[in-house]
């Protein structure tokens, strides 16, 4: 699944699961490794990720599987991973949304630790109803898409769902447009530091005649851009900078710095 929302999904939960994980572990999934198929679901997913980051990528499907099988959420989402990535196994997007979805219908308890799996498993399941997966049931449906992106937005406050619903309200998307809904959602994004919503934020100001200002937001955005973003996000800022006066240009490079700071 090669999409921006799946990729920022995967990053930010790897974070969480490495926090939970820092005790050392035995990487040979057989009986001198203290672990097996009837181990605990959480000790079989230390195992699974111990194994996975040594590069033994079977011991850790087995291991997940197992965990998964107990209902262990973690093991699940990290499966899931893996067959959208074609990470150890053969590449199966469809396998990977089946599981996403059984995270996401299992529902999460408030404060619960699995809330960062749910979460992401909510991002991956709106990138995939965004195209579809060719050759399955699953056919693309914009409007589902952009119900998940607004409950992550509104629920969890995940700076990337606010941009990508944002970026479906500018479009009319999934629904009607909302320039003025989109611009909420890119603002509160932009001030988390997310820098795709930085550079559309600034664009729509450019575009409503606030120039200087507009052009400082996409010339920030350009300091915090992933590699893999920056480049539509320096066509942006090139296209406004070359229309731009020469004053607003100089005013634009001196608040470019202030903006680009997470608020």
């Amino acid at each position: 699944m090669a999409n921006t929302e799946y990729r920022f999904a995967k990053r930010t939960a790897v974070a969480l699961v490495a926090g939970l994980l820092a005790a050392p572990a035995a990487l040979a999934f057989d009986i001198n490794s203290g672990v097996s198929k009837e181990s605990g679901p959480f000790d079989l997913f230390k195992f699974g990720f111990k194994a996975y980051k040594a590069g033994q990528k079977k011991d850790a499907i087995e291991a997940y599987r197992y965990a998964a099988e107990k209902g262990h959420t973690g093991s699940r989402w990290a499966l899931a991973n893996m067959y959208a990535d074609g990470d150890g196994v053969v590449k199966n997007d469809f396998e990977a949304f089946k599981i996403y979805s059984e995270i996401a219908n299992q529902g999460i308890e408030p404060g619960s630790s699995d809330t960062g799996f749910f979460v992401n498993a909510l991002l991956s399941l709106a990138g995939y109803y965004r195209v579809g997966i060719p050759g399955t049931q699953v056919s693309a449906d914009l409007t589902q898409a952009r119900q998940l992106y607004f409950q992550v937005a509104s629920t969890f406050g995940v700076a990337e769902a606010q941009f990508q619903l944002a970026r479906m309200l500018l479009a009319g998307e999934g629904g009607k447009a909302n320039p003025k809904q989109a611009k909420k959602w890119l603002n509160l994004a932009r001030k988390s530091g997310h820098a795709g919503a930085m550079s559309v934020f600034g664009n729509v100001l450019f575009q409503e005649g606030q120039t200087a200002q507009g052009l400082a937001f996409m010339t920030a955005a350009l300091d915090r851009c992933r590699p893999s973003d920056c480049q539509w996000m320096q066509d942006l800022q090139e296209q406004a900078f070359s229309i731009a006066t020469e004053d607003d240009r100089r005013v634009a490079v001196a608040l470019a710095p202030q903006l680009g700071r997470p608020q």
